[in-house]
């Protein structure tokens, strides 16, 4: 699993591990049951502190996304795929919200947005 921390991001690193492991597993990319880096090993492998790394996990685990074992490591917890959809349907809400506010700003007319829309999807 490869996890990336963006200085420019303006999001605290254990934020940023927390949301890319819980994006690969609403991907698919992590499936039930699969292992995660130890929280040693990731720390070390990111070249940041143990807490931080540790922070992200419990918030993990807190959440519902992954389950930790002791002595034997943080797994992909079984995925309850409702509470996927429904998050994802909230961020396409607040998308779609912000989307329709600035083409009202530009007074485009509902064929041009879907338009647009279109143009984007090909891409």
């Amino acid at each position: 699993m490869n996890i990336f921390i963006g200085n420019s991001d303006g999001k605290p690193i254990y934020e940023q591990i927390y949301l890319q492991i819980k994006n690969a597993i609403a991907k698919g990319e992590l499936k039930e049951g699969d292992a995660l880096p130890s929280i040693r090993a990731l720390a070390k492998d990111l070249r940041i502190s143990v807490i931080t790394t540790k922070r992200a996990f419990d918030d993990l685990e807190k959440d519902g996304f992954i389950v930790s074992l002791q002595g034997k490591g943080s797994f992909v917890a079984p995925v309850n795929r409702e509470i996927f959809k429904e998050e994802l349907l909230k961020r396409l809400e607040s998308s779609l919200v912000e989307a329709i506010n600035v083409a009202c700003e530009l007074n485009m007319t509902d064929e041009e947005v879907f338009a647009v829309y279109k143009l984007l999807k090909e891409e």
